[in-house]
């Protein structure tokens, strides 16, 4: 229904493409006014949000992967409100603390069970993984291994966009143009076995961590300080680890002494369906990433998690380097502090981890029901209420669709029409979910329903060449 009383949006669509540089955007044709996609996002509340032409559809992209607790919650509204009225905005340089930052420090380490020591805050995925990588730089010096500078990430992965979380992001279509990546990343395979030769998804992990030994031989275990990667890879197709991936990575890593940092920017919070994916994987990670879903992106805030190794290297490094020279001027903001602290109170007393597992599961299978006979559809994967359908040609043999066809963005596009807001993923043909996690069944058979009818509208469209792959 057409709400009168918004603005007139024409202007402001006009003004939008005269303003801003849009991230991950399209500069030319998003200011010739040729990007489909533009919308002017009004207000938003539970699990929709509603344009300036007043048309409410489901957000199934919960933001950016980061608005877990639904649009609305007053009670993080309120937290903001009387801290911006209380105090604003205060540092944590040189001692100085303030009280909200001191109680959310406390509650992640509380719910690491004690493994990790400190907390080190910032605004942003990409900041916590650019502190991560200066952490493990530091850790390596004071330990006397100098050399141990190089890190490897997975092809796939996405951990950022500044130069060292974009060198780290493994997908090429962020480097080109930046003189991107350094020298100092390096990439191994993406945990994706619906590609994989191997019948056997466990054969496929013992390659992965095959690949991933050989790759430390040939730079020399003398030079590689760390692997990142996310628990379940998010934007580079939802690729939950195939079975046994875990188990066969973290003995290799141990083995030449190289630092594990869990990117948990999209997985923690319950996404995936534990308050930190690191458990529901058993990973022993010696660095934690958060971001996204700590604050449900109310207010700007991340969280690079220290585990006990690198905390100790601070405090030696100390006697060498005197303070320890990072930081942000609003690192620990108050109001992202507080917005955070009142969104994992939500998250832990409505059982929204338990909620995302169960209507995950519900949704999955509604999917799986619904899409079996497309022959376009080629998997449909996912993690508590992170999800993905990967189209390929009919077969078999397995093979891609015409990347020039960009089904992907088509029922993209379909499905907002249909009231859902879904992503065309950067990496092969792959749409992908991840709606807030108060998503009820009726809500999921929506989102199935939605999904589905975008799904057979974008098949209809293409030539039986074309759907083949002999176009």
């Amino acid at each position: 229904m057409v709400n009168n009383s918004h603005p007139i949006t024409s202007s402001l669509e006009q003004r939008d493409r005269d303003s801003l540089l849009h991230p991950f955007t399209r500069a030319d044709d998003f200011a010739a006014g040729r990007v489909p996609g533009q919308r002017i996002v009004q207000s938003a509340s539970g699990i929709r949000v509603t344009d300036a032409h007043g048309r409410s559809v489901i957000d199934g992209m919960s933001g950016m992967y980061c608005v877990n607790v639904g649009y609305g919650r007053k009670a993080i509204v309120d937290a903001i409100a009387e801290q911006a009225s209380e105090l604003p905005y205060y540092h944590i340089f040189a001692g100085a603390s303030h009280p909200k930052a001191i109680l959310l420090a406390e509650k992640l380490i509380a719910l690491t069970g004690g493994r990790m020591k400190r907390v080190f805050f910032g605004l942003s995925g990409s900041d916590a993984n650019e502190t991560q990588i200066k952490l493990v730089w530091y850790y390596h010096n004071i330990i006397g291994k100098p050399h141990k500078k190089k890190i490897i990430a997975r092809q796939r992965g996405y951990h950022g966009a500044t130069t060292m979380t974009a060198s780290l992001t493994g997908l090429p279509n962020y480097h080109s143009g930046f003189d991107l990546p350094f020298a100092l990343v390096k990439h191994t395979i993406a945990p994706d076995a619906f590609w994989a030769p191997e019948t056997d998804p466990r054969a496929f992990s013992q390659r992965c961590a095959y690949e991933l030994e050989q790759l430390i031989l040939e730079e020399g275990p003398d030079t590689v300080g760390a692997f990142i990667a996310e628990p379940v890879v998010g934007s580079g197709g939802i690729l939950p680890p195939p079975p046994g991936y875990w188990e066969a990575i973290q003995p290799v890593l141990r083995k030449y002494d190289v630092l594990l940092i869990a990117d948990e920017v999209i997985t923690a919070f319950g996404r995936v369906g534990h308050m930190l994916a690191v458990d529901g994987y058993g990973i022993e990670a010696d660095l934690i990433t958060l971001a996204k879903g700590l604050s449900s992106g109310y207010a700007p805030l991340s969280a690079a998690l220290v585990g006990p190794k690198v905390w100790q290297a601070l405090q030696d490094g100390a006697r060498t380097h005197g303070f320890f020279a990072h930081g942000y001027t609003y690192s620990a903001h108050p109001l992202g502090a507080a917005a955070a602290l009142a969104n994992i109170k939500i998250i832990e007393e409505e059982g929204l981890c338990a909620n995302a597992t169960e209507v995950g599961a519900y949704l999955l299978q509604q999917l799986r029901e619904r899409l079996a006979g497309n022959p376009l559809v080629g998997d449909v994967r996912g993690a508590g209420l992170l999800q993905a359908v990967e189209f390929v040609a009919e077969g078999p043999p397995r093979r891609r669709l015409d990347a020039t066809l960009k089904f992907s963005a088509q029922v993209a596009a379909f499905a907002m029409e249909e009231g859902l807001l879904a992503r065309p993923l950067p990496v092969n043909d792959i749409v992908g979910i991840s709606p807030p996690l108060m998503l009820t069944r009726s809500d999921a058979d929506q989102v199935a329903e939605m999904l589905q009818r975008a799904i057979t509208r974008a098949s209809a469209m293409l030539s039986t060449e074309q759907r083949r792959g002999t176009a």
